[in-house]
């Protein structure tokens, strides 16, 4: 099986003061969110959670059995055996025999590249892989749990900013449907990023600093977003620190640069070479630096200029419409004067638009948070919003995931 990269083409107003009199009691410090017992809207975003991965499931095992990599074959192959594709070869790899095996590495002819990928996940995989025997059982059930936790984090995030139980549940509805919600299930990254990365999100709305790094400084060791994520809650602290005691916490913003600087650290030992991940990233899936125009210029070129096969030119016609859906995004937020997400998806977008062309944005638009939570207010407005989204992205989520489990390009 193949897994390397497509081929690329020669070249707020202000409040009134409050009266005089003895100052209110100080408010308790509320416990981090996601360690409150659960509600009943919890338990129904819970439900949703666990029909979705039936559904997604049931899709991967009739995929085994239609689509067998035997034309002939009278036995389907495993329900895990359509999951271990792509991504997760890397990850499994890093997982059972490290970065440089037997002293080879980037020097190696046929590099595989692998130390473009962070070891969070891999660690993690490793530690399950102890107790399930099974590696891709392993992925599967990181993922699974890791997704519960997700969506717990980002119903009560969207409750939060909508003030509304409905706009929880459909925040999360919207999330479980978006086309590239596969991507969920397999033993990919993103998962546990956002089972990490929401909640610190939960945190610092809380004014939880400690709590709030100390999960972003675990999501930077999955996913180089993290520290995307860390720059937004620097952000948000410093639009909300009003106390000397808040800025006491503030060295706690400094613990998320930790995972990177001891990954390159890492890599440097071997390699010699302190920019090990960037190059490894530029001989693995080009990417080099590219000014904006250029990299959709590239993608374009590829989407509809017919130098791709069609399966490839169709992924990057999704590519370009994720890049125009997070930029529409960023206009929202800062119309919004949501500073902090704002910066998040700028630089999400900023380091997926640099490249010399796109690749994995319509995945990483499940990481963008404020996405489903803006869609879930809208429909709230607007009914109609909630159907066609449901009715489109619904078979265009199936689509994707046949795709995927049939060992297709999926970005």
């Amino acid at each position: 099986m193949s897994v390397s990269a497509p081929h690329r083409p020669a070249e707020a107003p202000r409040s009134r003061p409050a009266p005089a009199g003895p100052a209110p009691a100080p408010r308790p410090r509320r416990p981090l969110p996601l360690l409150r017992r659960l509600g009943p809207a919890d338990r129904e975003v819970l439900w949703l959670y666990l029909v979705t991965r039936v559904g997604i499931w049931a899709t991967a095992g009739a995929v085994g059995w239609l689509f067998p990599a035997d034309g002939d074959s009278h036995r389907p192959a495993s329900l895990l055996t359509p999951w271990q594709r792509w991504d997760w070869v890397f990850y499994f790899r890093i997982a059972k025999d490290g970065y440089f095996p037997d002293a080879t590495g980037p020097w190696t002819v046929g590099w595989d590249n692998r130390e473009a990928f962070l070891p969070g996940f891999p660690l993690v995989l490793r530690a399950v892989h102890t107790v399930v025997p099974s590696w891709a059982a392993s992925g599967a059930l990181i993922s699974f749990v890791a997704g519960g936790v997700a969506v717990l984090a980002l119903a009560r995030i969207a409750r939060d900013r909508l003030g509304d139980r409905e706009g929880g549940r459909r925040a999360v509805t919207f999330l479980l449907v978006s086309p590239c919600a596969v991507f969920l299930a397999a033993g990919y990254t993103e998962s546990l990023f956002l089972a990490l990365a929401l909640p610190a999100w939960l945190a610092a709305q809380r004014r939880n600093w400690a709590t709030a790094s100390v999960l972003t400084c675990l999501a930077c060791s999955v996913r180089v977003t993290g520290l995307f994520l860390a720059a937004a809650l620097a952000l948000h602290f410093l639009l909300t620190a009003r106390t000397r005691a808040a800025w006491l916490r503030a060295p706690w913003l400094f613990l998320p640069a930790l995972p990177p600087l001891l990954h390159s650290w890492y890599l440097h030992a071997w390699t010699g070479d302190w920019m090990a991940w960037k190059h490894s990233q530029e001989r693995g899936w080009y990417r080099e630096f590219h000014v904006p125009w250029e990299a959709w210029s590239h993608t374009w070129t590829a989407a509809f200029g017919h130098t791709q096969p069609t399966g490839y030119a169709l992924m990057w016609q999704a590519e370009l419409l994720a890049m125009v859906t997070g930029v529409v995004l960023l206009a929202v937020l800062v119309r919004g004067r949501q500073w902090p997400e704002a910066l998040y998806i700028a630089l999400t977008l900023w380091a997926l638009g640099t490249s010399y062309w796109y690749t994995s944005v319509p995945r990483s638009t499940l990481l963008w948070w404020p996405l489903w939570i803006a869609l879930a207010g809208w429909s709230l407005r607007r009914p109609r919003v909630r159907s066609a989204y449901l009715y489109v992205a619904g078979p265009l989520c199936t689509t994707v995931a046949i795709t995927f489990l049939t060992g297709r390009w999926a970005g």
